[in-house]
């Protein structure tokens, strides 16, 4: 099975990179096309094996399964230039975030197969957050290989395309709340005298520890909260302040905002440009 990226940016090698590592695809079954040139191309898809090359058209007809991974509003464009050379076999795989599976089909010739997915960058270490929608020409095959791909890079869950929106805004833009979180409470530390690399450190352990503890204990995390809280001592003290400040009602807000963004950022990425050519090289 070959796999072609159409873009060429961290995700697509993160996934690229995960695939290899996982046995499901070699280095030379790996196409990534960028048409600003190679220059603009990590090196790091050259180091996998993959080709790397500037048509997209070529990395398409080369490419058994096709990423696309560009920005948002370049979808609709990149989509009406790789139209013309897909076949009914081919499978296409949207990780833009926002674009629907019907604004991706208009796109393209009506038998096309299109699963939209949402991501996030974790995949770069291999424990990316991921889930998936597959369009009306989908088979349960075309999921599966689509689920054994994304499950090498991380989580993996298929789900109804309307809650695609939502795992942006939780999962998707998700990582970004964390990072802050894990400045601020090492800047708590250093602020109570800690030198920052023991800090950070203790931070980041901390974050993976008590996700653990959900994962593994299957607890709801406000059990687990409440284990940690003894009556009258620090931690109850520190949680009243962070209610007090509206800590939990700002977490809430981030997700909400992040994902009506979402959804206003595919109303414009939704857009078809122009009539996209419907003639298209069927199986032979």
């Amino acid at each position: 099975m070959s796999v072609g990226f159409l873009g060429a940016g961290r995700i697509a090698y993160a996934l690229a990179k995960g695939f290899v590592k996982a046995g499901l695809a070699s280095g030379e079954s790996l196409f990534a096309s960028s048409p600003r040139g190679p220059s603009n191309m990590g090196s790091d898809f050259k180091k996998l094996g993959a080709k790397t090359i500037t048509c997209n058209t070529t990395m398409a007809s080369e490419s058994d399964v096709i990423f696309i991974t560009t920005k948002a509003n370049i979808v609709p464009k990149v989509l009406q230039e790789i139209s013309p050379v897909l076949t009914e076999k081919k499978l296409i795989v949207s990780v833009a975030a926002g674009v629907t599976i019907d604004s991706i089909q208009r796109n393209l010739p009506d038998f096309a197969k299109v699963i939209r997915v949402m991501t996030n960058t974790p995949v770069l270490v291999g424990v990316g957050a991921t889930a998936y929608s597959g369009g009306d020409n989908v088979a349960d095959e075309d999921l599966r290989v689509v689920h054994h791909l994304l499950s090498s890079v991380g989580f993996c869950v298929q789900t109804d395309e309307s809650l695609l929106d939502a795992v942006c805004g939780l999962s998707g833009s998700g990582p970004a709340y964390v990072y802050i979180f894990i400045e601020a409470l090492t800047d708590g530390g250093v602020r109570m005298g800690l030198p920052r690399e023991l800090s950070l450190n203790l931070a980041i352990e901390t974050l993976l520890g008590a996700t653990m503890m959900v994962k593994e204990t299957k607890e709801h995390p406000s059990q687990l909260k409440d284990n940690v809280c003894s009556p009258g001592g620090s931690t109850i003290t520190a949680l009243h302040g962070l209610d007090s400040a509206g800590f939990r009602g700002l977490i809430i807000d981030a997700v909400k905002n992040a994902t009506i963004r979402t959804t206003e950022l595919s109303q414009l990425a939704n857009v078809v440009p122009n009539a996209p050519p419907k003639t298209a090289h069927k199986s032979k």
